[in-house]
């Protein structure tokens, strides 16, 4: 069954509304220049209110490790994504002061591209084709990678259910195609939850 992660969830509203849709993730971006970014202290009122079934997910982008690190060990998030240019030995350094599972994001314009993700230490990858952009990636690279992955970039809820019944990712990651003028819209949650449902069917 393909997992799904809604990304970028800033207010409590969006955290009733993910508590009511039952995601396998939620992600709280703490990179400096997102305009969804959230304080720790945000973030940390907002995974006390998230259903204990959905992990939260740490969003940073060439983050300090010691950040990074305590953030995930007070438990406000329970995985980190790295989507920035942090590399295997900012990985091994992280395993040093964390356990928490790993994702390490990876742009994707090539099969070069899609070679480095293969072969990350990262406990999985993600695949998108921008860095929060909601821009898509050209799906047919896909045949390359041979590990599961996070797909990521320029998803909705009109493109979710093909996504999934055709390329059979591990998860589904979106923010943008959840929003209507940047801000998380519950509709569009639940359509696209519902649209991945109906991927997995097929």
């Amino acid at each position: 069954m393909t997992k799904i992660k809604l990304c970028g969830l800033s207010r409590i509203e969006d955290i009733e509304a993910a508590n009511q849709l039952k995601p396998d993730f939620i992600g709280f971006v703490f990179a400096q220049k997102s305009k969804r970014r959230v304080s720790h202290l945000k973030a940390a009122e907002l995974k006390s209110k998230l259903n204990p079934g959905t992990k939260a997910v740490g969003v940073f982008l060439d983050d300090d490790l010691d950040t990074v690190g305590a953030l995930m060990n007070l438990g406000i998030v329970d995985m980190v994504q790295l989507h920035g240019s942090e590399d295997e030995e900012y990985i091994t350094k992280l395993r040093a002061i964390t356990d928490k599972p790993i994702i390490k994001a990876f742009i994707i314009n090539s099969a070069d591209d899609l070679r480095r993700a293969g072969e990350s230490t990262a406990d999985y990858v993600l695949l998108d084709g921008g860095k929060g952009e909601g821009r898509a990636f050209n799906w047919e690279l896909l045949e390359r990678i041979k590990r599961p992955f996070f797909l990521a970039g320029g998803l909705n809820p009109g493109n979710a259910e093909a996504a999934v019944a055709d390329l059979h990712p591990y998860a589904v990651d979106v923010s943008t195609g959840i929003e209507t003028d940047g801000v998380k819209d519950k509709n569009k949650m639940t359509a696209f939850v519902e649209a991945v449902r109906k991927g997995e069917e097929k």
